[in-house]
């Protein structure tokens, strides 16, 4: 690190858990966000300020006005724009340390697992469950690290995953019904929430770069910001989920026809 560097990160440098060589695992590190909505805003922003040194960001979308509502990576003078352009500025304005690499279109069947190879963590900031199974399967084929996320209302909920234990599949081996399912769009969605999921998403990146801390596996977090309560739900690996158990029956990567939220992060 530079001078400039080590007065940037000075209060990493100085934490125990952290200190100069979780800093330069950081610098060294890459780490993919699949949606810069409102997930991925928060989530990157506080990866670039904590100094990770590439950031993927992969979304299809352009800025609209009810997005500035959450996503707070884009500005009123960012309608119009490609979000991975826009997160990009602001990235760059924060944290010039960082490489953004982007990716101008939404991930598929065809190009996740190529995609998640590239980078030692990854992020789902989607709303969309067709592309968190697709998150899931291609990270748990690929042997990579990932923290899920989901908001509604005023509620959230996140997991991590590390190679080994529980994925996505062992807790909902299946997305529900399209019946079943409410969107952002349909029941609207706390501002704030956002910020709260893709902090603790961050956090858990940063922890898992880093080696600090015990990582939200092998578990479920929610949380119901009425009332302000946290809850911890513990569960075990499936030794039969089809895709992480035993004896797998998901060997390849298939996306969901189900499009809940037409892939709009």
């Amino acid at each position: 690190m530079n001078a400039e560097q080590k007065r940037r990160y000075n209060r990493h440098l100085i934490l125990d858990g952290i200190g100069p060589d979780g800093q330069e695992k950081l610098l060294n590190s890459k780490v993919l966000i699949v949606g810069a909505g409102g997930l991925g805003s928060p989530c990157a922003l506080y990866l670039a300020a904590a100094g990770v040194g590439t950031l993927g960001i992969a979304d299809g979308d352009t800025v609209s006005i009810t997005n500035l509502q959450r996503q707070v990576i884009h500005r009123t003078a960012d309608l119009g724009k490609d979000k991975v352009d826009s997160a990009e500025r602001a990235i760059n304005d924060l944290n010039p340390d960082v490489k953004v690499i982007k990716y101008s279109s939404y991930v598929t069947e065809d190009t996740i697992l190529d995609l998640v190879k590239e980078y030692d963590f990854v992020i789902d900031g989607t709303d969309n469950f067709a592309i968190k199974y697709l998150i899931n399967d291609a990270c748990v084929m690929a042997g990579k690290s990932f923290c899920m996320g989901g908001i509604n209302r005023f509620n959230g909920q996140i997991m991590t995953h590390i190679p080994g234990t529980a994925c996505y599949r062992c807790l909902f081996p299946e997305p529900p019904l399209q019946k079943d399912v409410e969107t952002c769009s349909m029941v609207g969605v706390l501002g704030s929430i956002a910020g709260i999921c893709g902090t603790l998403q961050a956090t858990e990146a940063i922890k898992c770069i880093t080696g600090t801390g015990e990582l939200l596996t092998n578990a479920l977090l929610t949380f119901d910001a009425l009332n302000m309560q946290f809850n911890r739900f513990p569960f075990e690996k499936n030794t039969g989920c089809h895709l992480c158990g035993d004896n797998p029956t998901i060997t390849t990567i298939k996306e969901y026809a189900f499009q809940p939220c037409s892939k709009k992060f």
